[in-house]
């Protein structure tokens, strides 16, 4: 009995440091996550966050209610900023904001959804995932300034589309309006915000259980029924995730408005930017709050869709499985 205790208890695994051990059961699968696994980290990281993030968000919808003289903050409340959003920048600006990044995000999703569908059930092989994966992670390596500024070699007078064109005899003389123009910023959109949408859908589609599309393909379902019934059912939540991480980050780019359009696409973001150059805090305040409200707002079907399949916790049990 005693051999046997001392031996139980040389097996058991001896923590570099005291307090610290695997965050999750591991047995069995050699991984192991070294974090603290005391209290103090929930509340370290929950400080953390609270002072990085809620508090400079809290702030800045309370300064955007303040008046301001010159660099100054007067605190006398007002929805003088407010007022000034839609005199300085106006609704034409908030509404074709609006309008770029649903487009954009539709077209990313008519596009993403069969790459990603492809990617998670139609390849088998491994190596053309990992090849496709690296691809996908390649802009991140790169400046927003980088990634876009190509679409100025491709889209210029001199670019790839116009002398293409004019060689094919489609048109006789280079066309102006693919450089600084609506259609340039859609098209300088594109890219960057292809991967955000890739990733949700793909992850929804891999945990969906292929004894589920067996069963339908052995039951005689026809691929666009088990399509409609089986895979966008069960993806939605990738999908609304993926509307969610393309829409949001494009109200906030300002990289693709002052590169691709020039100066002649005046967004959402460019206002913000040039409401700071102009040191008009409270107005920059008050449309950078607008634009927070529109996430919220934008959180709330992610929110029920996740729900709606178990919450969280299922989501990543789904993963383990």
């Amino acid at each position: 009995m005693a051999s046997g205790a001392r031996a139980a208890r040389s097996r058991r695994p001896v923590w570099p440091l005291p307090g610290f051990g695997p965050s999750f059961d591991t047995r069995g699968k050699g991984l192991f996550v070294w974090l603290p696994v005391s209290h103090w980290t929930v509340y370290g990281f929950t400080t953390v966050w609270v002072l990085g993030v809620l508090v400079p968000l809290v702030l800045l919808v309370l300064f955007s209610f303040l008046k301001t003289r010159g660099i100054q903050f007067i605190f006398e409340p007002t929805l003088r900023a407010y007022l000034d959003i839609f005199e300085y920048a106006g609704w034409p600006v908030i509404l074709r904001s609006l309008r770029i990044a649903a487009t954009v995000t539709i077209i990313e999703l008519i596009i993403a959804f069969p790459f990603a569908l492809w990617l998670a059930k139609g390849t088998r092989s491994d190596a053309v995932r990992l090849t496709f994966f690296t691809l996908l992670m390649v802009p991140f390596f790169l400046s927003p300034a980088s990634r876009t500024i190509v679409w100025r070699v491709v889209l210029g007078r001199n670019g790839l589309v116009n002398s293409v064109l004019m060689s094919l005899g489609i048109i006789d003389e280079p066309v102006d309006w693919l450089l600084f123009s609506e259609p340039a910023v859609h098209f300088g959109f594109i890219g960057p915000y292809f991967p955000p949408m890739v990733w949700p859908i793909f992850l929804s589609i891999s945990l969906i259980d292929d004894e589920l599309l067996e069963a339908s393909r052995d039951l005689g379902g026809h691929p666009r029924h088990t399509l409609r019934h089986i895979i966008i059912p069960l993806a939605i939540p990738g999908v609304v995730a993926g509307i969610v991480f393309t829409f949001v980050p494009m109200l906030g780019d300002t990289v693709v408005a002052h590169l691709i359009g020039g100066g002649n696409v005046l967004l959402l973001s460019s206002s913000i930017y040039d409401l700071i150059t102009v040191m008009n805090y409270a107005a920059a305040a008050a449309m950078a709050a607008f634009v927070l409200a529109l996430i919220l707002i934008l959180q709330l079907p992610l929110i029920i869709t996740i729900r709606s399949i178990g919450g969280v916790n299922e989501i990543f049990a789904s993963l383990r499985r």
